[in-house]
């Protein structure tokens, strides 16, 4: 195995971090923990269990019952993550339009990210880790050994996350799929407590016009400058 550094990428929603960290860790054999569905698992918990995202007293309580994990899917070969929640596999539940819709407001309530952030190092307490979300290189893990930021057109970002809803058999136009994420980069960039935002020392890697292999390889290029 290369050296167990820890590399986090950050980004907008849709720029294809999900798939660069989960091939990242593929190939180094490194754990690939995919924050945005921790939050996302949150959210379908809340949604489930009809929490009042003004009750903090509720949001703390219920935090205390969520426990998150993953397990490596062994259908597709390509390094997968199935999302647990409290032992339940979710990976299908937690990517539809309804949580989508949810999951920026729940993710700006500090009590929420708290909770997370505190997962998310246990998570990657060891090294050898790579992580991807929104404060992974400036709150969570700020002294990562490498951070990329992930930027792409937001026409593009939505065409994509269009066609990883077709594929899972979900409905969905583009017009609501662009609204969407318009909406979550504002609230995501805006909120007070841990904002999208690039961290000094990331690398920003635009992936408008890249096809996944290129941005594999561009994301490689900088993943072995620092293991050599």
């Amino acid at each position: 195995m290369p050296l167990p550094i820890t590399i986090a990428i950050d980004g907008f929603s849709g720029c294809g971090k999900s798939s660069l960290a989960r091939t990242l860790a593929q190939k180094l054999g490194y754990r690939y923990v995919d924050t945005g569905a921790m939050y996302r698992a949150v959210t379908l918990y809340f949604i489930r269990h009809q929490v009042d995202l003004d009750d903090g007293m509720r949001i703390g309580e219920v935090l205390d019952q969520i426990e998150i994990d993953f397990e490596r899917s062994s259908k597709k070969g390509d390094g997968s993550n199935i999302t647990l929640l409290n032992g339940e596999r979710v990976e299908k539940e937690i990517r539809g339009l309804e949580v989508s819709q949810l999951v920026s407001p729940v993710a700006t309530i500090s009590t929420v990210r708290r909770a997370m952030v505190a997962q998310q190092r246990r998570m990657g307490s060891e090294g050898a880790v790579v992580m991807d979300g929104r404060d992974i290189g400036t709150v969570v893990f700020p002294h990562a050994d490498l951070k990329l930021f992930l930027v792409a057109d937001l026409e593009v970002r939505a065409q994509r996350r269009l066609s990883e809803l077709k594929e899972r058999g979900q409905e969905a136009n583009l017009a609501d799929v662009m609204t969407n994420l318009q909406e979550r980069d504002r609230i995501d960039s805006s909120r007070a407590d841990s904002p999208l935002r690039k961290a000094d020392d990331a690398i920003v890697i635009d992936n408008s016009k890249l096809s996944f292999e290129q941005l594999v390889e561009r994301a490689m290029e900088e993943v072995n400058s620092i293991i050599a």
